[in-house]
């Protein structure tokens, strides 16, 4: 193999690397903020009637495992999208507990 068709196969893996990553980096923040409409409308609407708090909880513990996940493996996108998600989602569970009404 020539030193040529080396560098040219090295920077196309290079770009494959690049392409995945963001492909990840858009998932992620897809994901992140995927119960920012949740929280938001039960912000306007103060109304909980139809959200499960075992949901938001069991959400919850499944980032959390996820951050968990990204420290061991050291990637910062997991980290990151996961400590978002993780922010929403208290910030949900605060709002339910807010407006829930009480027995």
């Amino acid at each position: 193999m020539t030193a040529s068709f080396q560098q040219s196969s090295m920077l196309i893996n290079n770009m494959n690397d690049v392409a995945w990553y963001a492909l990840g980096a858009v998932a992620a923040a897809l994901t992140s903020f995927g119960f920012v409409p949740q929280v938001v409308k039960m912000w306007r609407t103060k109304s909980v009637k139809d959200v499960s708090p075992l949901m938001i909880i069991q959400f919850i513990a499944g980032v959390v495992l996820w951050t968990v996940y990204g420290a061991h493996l050291e990637d910062p996108v997991i980290i990151a999208a996961n400590i978002v998600s993780l922010s929403i989602l208290v910030w949900g569970l605060i709002i339910y507990f807010r407006f829930v009404k009480k027995a």
